[in-house]
């Protein structure tokens, strides 16, 4: 079998070893906004690496240009689809229209041109949001859940429509209500897990946050709620399932944090009882700015042939050990942490390079400064451009070595000052001796994507 030809999913899922991730991008001030389709890869599904230096990898041609909420399916002859949100860069998002952006693909890798699918033109007041796709083998289609508005009915439900060929689609039905009541949007399906299908989708209201229905058959209006994820800080919505490769019966919870915006909270459980923890933000980082990610396995040679044609992230981030949802950034040329989100994204990207006066060690360049180094100076750590003299370049060298917290982490010695460690002090990075455990914590960072 040559690299690229589909398989079935079966035997693909055989083979499973990695995953991709769909989202679009988002900042606060919206500087890091992206309404376009952009993937990540994983080999674990908890650190993930963007693509194309986290550029897209398709633009919306058709519709309204825009796209929001990407969501990728393995077909069942091994071939790929991607639907999204078709909503123009601007407008409210209560905008009505019936239409989902569609891409096929044989391999990952390439691409279909963008069209429409009609779904929702039965309810031409509505939008059409968040599209999900599932196989049915009882129909033996493809159905297609979203969130909408039906003339007539409750604020928010789960819609279906189902397909064969992503070309045309049959009339909307209610797939979920909330028993009648609405107000819910969002869904992710997984079906055949132990005789049952499962669906997860935000609850009736922003507060509500996820929950999961289940139902022994796949049919609209069957599937009853029996979970709750336990809220998080922040506002959860677009439930992503995600089953481990090494632990079938391990899986987590994607939630798409939107306040703050551009965050993402994981729960770790098990989905045929419904209980789910709270995973630390230490265990996992999604792409700089994603939002509103679908996840599927995919095989090893999958994951080689997305970064052979895409590229992966030619930048790193510096993550903080005891502060897990700050990172290291630079703001007004004085480097600290800061939990994301926060605005220019760009102010925590570094380019961990060769070290300016010892090669053997390293040095951070900032993306968005280029030339611009972090050095100490008067043992404060500050971007600064690089002036070319030995004090400079040995003010801007630090060796790589084990983290002082956790040796699965790093920390940063300073070359001329090798008694002294890169850590965090009421938030700003300095550079001193470290003798305490909340020293080591400090002085401790995990280099992520």
């Amino acid at each position: 079998m040559t690299a690229g030809t589909p398989v079935s999913p079966a035997a693909a899922a055989d083979a499973d070893a990695a995953y991709v991730m769909t989202y679009f991008r988002e900042s606060l001030d919206g500087t890091g906004n992206s309404n376009n389709v952009h993937l990540a890869v994983s080999l674990d599904g908890r650190q993930w690496q963007a693509l194309n230096d986290n550029r897209p990898i398709l633009d919306p041609t058709a519709g309204t240009g825009g796209i929001r909420d990407p969501f990728i399916h393995r077909l069942q002859d091994g071939t790929w689809v991607l639907l999204a949100t078709d909503l123009e860069v601007g407008v409210p998002f209560g905008q009505a229209n019936p239409n989902l952006h569609v891409w096929t693909s044989p391999d990952l890798v390439t691409w279909s041109g963008d069209r429409l699918l009609s779904v929702n033109s039965a309810n031409p007041g509505s939008y059409t949001w968040a599209p999900a796709v599932h196989w049915d083998p009882v129909r033996q289609q493809y159905g297609i859940t979203y969130s909408a508005s039906p003339a007539g009915g409750p604020e928010g439900v789960i819609m279906v429509s189902y397909t064969t060929d992503f070309r045309t689609a049959s009339p909307a039905v209610r797939f979920f209500d909330n028993g009648g009541r609405g107000g819910v949007i969002d869904s992710d399906v997984v079906t055949g897990v132990g005789g049952q299908n499962y669906l997860y989708y935000r609850g009736p209201n922003p507060d509500a946050g996820l929950m999961g229905a289940r139902s022994s058959t796949l049919e609209p209006g069957s599937f009853r709620q029996y979970s709750e994820a336990p809220n998080l800080p922040g506002c959860a919505e677009a439930p992503t399932l995600v089953r481990s490769l090494t632990d079938p019966g391990s899986w987590t919870l994607w939630g798409d944090n939107y306040c703050p915006n551009s965050t993402f909270v994981n729960w770790q459980g098990d989905i045929t009882t419904g209980t789910w923890n709270a995973v630390s933000s230490a265990d996992f980082t999604a792409p700089l700015g994603s939002k509103h990610n679908s996840i599927k396995p995919i095989t090893r040679a999958d994951y080689d042939r997305l970064l052979g044609r895409f590229g992966g992230s030619q930048s790193e981030r510096l993550k903080s050990f005891n502060y897990p949802g700050s990172y290291v950034r630079h703001a007004g040329l004085r480097a600290r942490i800061d939990a994301v989100p926060f605005d220019p994204q760009a102010d925590s990207q570094w380019r961990i390079v060769a070290g300016l006066s010892d090669p053997s060690a390293v040095s951070l360049e900032s993306v968005n400064y280029p030339g611009h180094f972090l050095r100490h100076s008067g043992f404060k750590l500050v971007l600064a451009p690089n002036d070319g003299t030995a004090a400079y370049r040995a003010d801007a060298t630090f060796t790589r070595v084990p983290g002082l917290a956790d040796a699965g982490w790093d920390s940063f010695r300073s070359v001329n000052y090798p008694d002294r460690y890169i850590r965090h002090i009421n938030g700003q990075l300095e550079l001193t001796r470290i003798s305490t455990v909340l020293d080591r914590a400090d002085a401790t960072f995990d280099v992520v994507y």
